[in-house]
């Protein structure tokens, strides 16, 4: 409780000791009145903070659908959960689209501008300027392009990655975990080196294929066949395009590991657990700072120590609960710094 709340309390008790004495109330009583006031001025001021967040006006520029339980969808779900309901432009995987749909919301006056693509930034880095006003928030990327109204974001992928590879490879029990991957670039390399090292650490192996789409569904089906024809034992794989890899997974009775949102919706049974981007953990001190008037200029970062990447777990997967508690521990060496995970 800060000093203020502390003082405040002290000196309501104390008025509110002598009413009771006068009234014939318990001083236990005034306090439980006295703690209940404060915590109303306390939930009060959260709500404040919502509110606060909820005044500026948010839009999303993404490559995929808001639906598509992977990328655009963490930014949507976060964003709701800081209680921002954005203008939304999705599906925009063509750049010039999207580019077009950035400088739109721009022109429009709108007060934040989400990129959420790392192949926007090249678009990106020649509309901002024009708009010193907006704030643009890009990512995932550790380079803000130098502008002081660009904030940019990623996550440290490789951390909940090895978490799953490490899940992966024990209960593959020596088998080899296929991977499917998209575009080499961004999280999704992150993501994967970190699976392949978390899986090399109980003895498994991997087979990485990268498509070279982040949308081409049927790529990703026919690279995830292909990995089960090879005799794979569990199956991975990040960006939108995922959901043809998962109904292959869920066709072969194959565990399946997810990340950037949770892909239960795709695989009730076999998901056995997802890192899930929490961007409202970085979004917030974004949009605090925008509030104070500083419209860019930072890099922030998701990581498990932080609560931007979390490990959802299926309970509906009949998960060991030695392989659960080692997965537990790898999560403290993480954070603790004991664990590489790149």
């Amino acid at each position: 409780m800060k000093a203020s709340k502390l003082l405040k309390l002290l000196g309501a008790l104390f008025a509110f000791t002598l009413l009771a004495a006068a009234c014939g109330s318990t001083a236990t009583d005034a306090v439980d009145e006295v703690t209940d006031a404060v915590d109303g001025d306390e939930d009060e001021a959260m709500e404040d903070d919502e509110a606060s967040h909820s005044d500026l006006s948010v839009a999303v520029v993404a490559p995929s659908a808001s639906d598509d339980v992977a990328f655009t969808q963490s930014m949507i779900d976060s964003l709701g959960r800081l209680g921002i309901e954005p203008q939304v432009t999705d599906g925009t995987f063509v750049v010039e689209e999207a580019a077009a749909a950035i400088r739109s919301f721009a022109e429009d006056g709108t007060d934040v501008v989400i990129a959420h693509g790392t192949q926007y930034g090249g678009s990106l880095e020649e509309i901002a300027p024009d708009f010193p006003e907006t704030s643009f928030i890009w990512g995932t990327s550790a380079d803000n392009l130098g502008l002081d109204n660009v904030f940019a974001y990623f996550p440290a992928a490789d951390q909940g990655g090895y978490v799953n590879g490490l899940i992966a490879g024990s209960i593959a029990d020596g088998g080899e975990i296929g991977v499917v991957g998209p575009v080499e670039a961004g999280d999704a390399v992150a993501y994967i080196e970190g699976f392949a090292l978390g899986a090399e650490s109980v003895g498994a192996s991997t087979s990485i294929v990268y498509t070279g789409s982040f949308s081409d569904v049927a790529l990703a089906t026919t690279t995830a066949q292909a990995h089960v024809d090879n005799g794979v034992v569990g199956l991975t794989g990040t960006s939108q395009s995922m959901v043809g890899a998962v109904n292959i997974a869920t066709a072969n009775d194959l565990p399946w590991f997810g990340t950037q949102s949770n892909t239960e919706p795709w695989s009730s049974d076999l998901t056995v657990v997802s890192q899930v981007y929490h961007w409202d953990v970085v979004l917030a001190d974004m949009f605090a700072s925008i509030e104070d008037g500083t419209f860019g200029g930072e890099v922030f970062e998701l990581t498990l120590e932080n609560g931007g990447l979390v490990m959802e777990y299926n309970d509906g997967f009949d998960l060991d609960a030695g392989i659960r508690s080692a997965a537990d521990d790898a999560v403290a060496g993480i954070i603790a710094g004991d664990i590489a995970t790149q």
